[in-house]
């Protein structure tokens, strides 16, 4: 009996080692989306600066089309629910028109006013 135990107990450890390394992994993954999102958002300030000295309008439907259609395939391409993907990038593209359009009003013409929480 007690050699029973003592193999629950290792195979335990062993599965929990497992367990650590994937949840590493995924610490690691999360990382780098974190980092992407972040780059992503920059990246849509410097769109913002553009439309700004350049008179283009904060709001360019297709363009939110193209990225939906986009994110859509990646989400049958990857077995992710077709919601999700839309509710994610509503996300997303909700926060980055809310930062456009801090930036690009006429009354944040400061470029101190980029919209970052910080």
């Amino acid at each position: 009996m007690r050699e029973l135990v003592d193999l629950a107990t290792a195979r335990e450890k062993v599965d929990h080692g497992a367990l650590e390394t994937l949840r590493a992994e995924l610490d690691r993954i999360d990382a780098e989306f974190l980092a992407a999102l972040g780059a992503r958002v920059a990246v849509c300030r410097r769109i913002a600066y553009y439309k700004r000295e350049h008179a283009v309008p904060m709001m360019q439907p297709h363009r939110i089309g193209v990225v939906q259609q986009r994110a859509a395939r990646f989400g049958e391409a990857n077995g992710l629910d077709l919601t999700f993907m839309k509710q994610l990038y509503d996300l997303i593209i909700g926060e980055t028109c809310r930062i456009e359009d801090l930036i690009i009003s006429p009354l944040n013409t400061a470029d101190s006013s980029d919209g970052s929480a910080a």
